[in-house]
């Protein structure tokens, strides 16, 4: 029997259990994995506790990532015995994701995992953490190298925003992290390589068009006006990388920081990215990622901990990854 937490939706409500499913419940798809460990994301918070329409499809696995072994598959890629992961696809939101001990997929959707990471490393590091890398790769094909000047990490305390400052700290970059709770999160955020917390109340107010130029890079997790002042910080051909919304989807902010400075801001989508962009990015995690930060930002849960531990997620309680281990 595979286990799996569900969600259902009536006229009155949706539901999530942890429930039993055989084979033929499963979706379609060419190759059979064996899940060993999911994550609990942003996204699948909102979708366990319905806070937001993340669920396009009914009943539906939630679970944006998941890495284990290939037990089927009739896909010539991919073999029996490969291990795997998946992020994005629309997993837990179009297709089953991966809260579940079994699914089955389009081989085409999964990514190999390199030799030096384990199936439990993958889903530490996750969407969060290979969206992450992909924020890193932007800002180096852009030119912002360590030398350039400090680069800032908004949302830091988050999955994204722990991965990024322990990436970029151990290429060698002065990462600034901002965050809400400096009080409660400093040690942790200086742990994984930040050299100075910016107070995130100090970035929500309306800023100036275009203030003192500070920065040579910036990773956004959040959006909204902390992203439109970060904007107008930028050095002079500088990078800013958006990948998230957790503050708003809005962006108050003028041309002038584009136009007069002729900063770049790259957009992020992890869920959609090229088969090839994927594959280096866990190339680059398995050998720039410094493990015992990954493990120092990690916490492990078991499937049947997923639905009580969404809604403190939600309220920010959590800080860095939860890993799921999907066979207890």
């Amino acid at each position: 029997m595979i286990r799996a937490l569900l969600l259902e939706k009536t006229d009155e409500a949706v539901t999530c259990s942890l429930t039993e499913l055989t084979d033929d419940r499963l979706p379609d798809g060419d190759v059979t994995v064996d899940i060993e460990y999911s994550t609990l994301n942003y996204k699948d918070a909102l979708a366990i506790t319905d806070t937001s329409p993340v669920v396009r499809s009914w009943p539906m696995v939630p679970g944006v990532d998941f890495a284990g072994t290939v037990s089927a598959s009739s896909d010539d890629s991919i073999a029996v015995g490969d291990r795997v992961v998946l992020n994005g696809w629309d997993v837990g939101e179009q297709r089953w994701g991966g809260l579940t001990t079994r699914t089955r997929i389009d081989g085409s959707l999964l990514v190999k995992l390199p030799d030096a990471l384990s199936t439990r490393e993958a889903m530490a590091i996750g969407t969060a953490g290979y969206t992450a890398m992909l924020c890193v790769l932007a800002l180096e094909d852009h030119g912002v190298t360590p030398e350039s000047g400090p680069v800032v990490v908004t949302g830091a305390a988050g999955g994204v925003g722990s991965v990024s400052v322990s990436l970029l700290s151990g290429l060698g970059y002065d990462v600034h992290a901002v965050t809400g709770r400096p009080d409660t999160q400093g040690d942790y955020l200086r742990g994984l390589g930040a050299v100075e917390l910016i107070d995130r109340s100090t970035l929500e107010e309306p800023g100036r068009p275009l203030a003192r130029a500070v920065w040579a890079g910036v990773i956004d997790a959040v959006g909204g006006q902390i992203l439109a002042n970060l904007l107008a910080q930028v050095q002079p051909r500088g990078c800013v990388v958006a990948c998230g919304l957790a503050a708003s989807m809005d962006l108050p902010t003028t041309v002038a920081p584009f136009i007069l400075r002729g900063i770049t801001l790259v957009g992020i989508d992890s869920v959609h990215e090229t088969t090839a962009r994927r594959e280096l990015a866990y190339a680059r995690l398995a050998t720039d990622l410094d493990r015992s930060a990954l493990a120092s930002m990690t916490t492990e849960i078991g499937l049947g901990e997923v639905e009580a531990a969404a809604p403190r997620f939600l309220r920010g309680e959590v800080a860095g990854r939860i890993v799921v281990d999907v066979t207890r």
